[in-house]
């Protein structure tokens, strides 16, 4: 058997039911024989980021163990983001679901298509407060998540009651 690995996955979207979007991903990554759900942050309201004009999104963190490769990772989460009707026309802008690997394993991951830990990742409040729900003590560039979101400047970001 495969050894399992830790991921870190980034929710997102602002178009449609998202947070129908998000809880069907959330079943096809658990439902997945190579992966296990183990916990799910709270579901941020937040700002859209970019120069494209546009409503809020709503974002979320999750962890995985997974014993997919990162590339076969990918492959399935751009899979899921189709299934819920993710068309990539404009670059940050709309989207019924985004689903980005923040995190895998210990070991960084630079290939054409896919770079771990997520470029730019702790410079966005919408990643890093959600992230922190469930990560806080992970360290990451030398400080803990929970660092890292407690720096960010306040972008509006709010707590809401949808429960994945």
């Amino acid at each position: 058997m495969a050894e399992r690995v830790v991921a870190y996955l980034g929710l997102g979207g602002n178009v449609g039911d998202v947070a129908a979007s998000m809880r069907a991903a959330l079943r096809q990554l658990d439902d997945h024989p190579a992966c296990s759900l183990t916990a799910v942050s709270r579901v941020y309201h937040t700002p859209p980021w970019g120069p494209v004009e546009q409503d809020w999104y709503l974002n979320a963190c999750v962890r995985i163990e997974t014993s997919l490769s990162a590339p076969d990772l990918l492959s399935l989460v751009l899979r899921i983001e189709r299934d819920a009707g993710r068309v990539r026309e404009t670059r940050w802008g709309p989207r019924t679901l985004d689903i980005d690997i923040l995190l895998y394993g210990a070991a960084p991951v630079s290939l054409e298509n896919l770079t771990i830990p997520h470029p730019r990742m702790t410079e966005r409040a919408f990643v890093m407060a959600p992230l922190a729900d469930i990560a806080g003590d992970l360290v990451l560039e030398g400080r803990t998540i929970g660092e890292h979101a407690e720096a960010l400047p306040d972008e509006g970001l709010k707590v809401t009651d949808i429960v994945l």
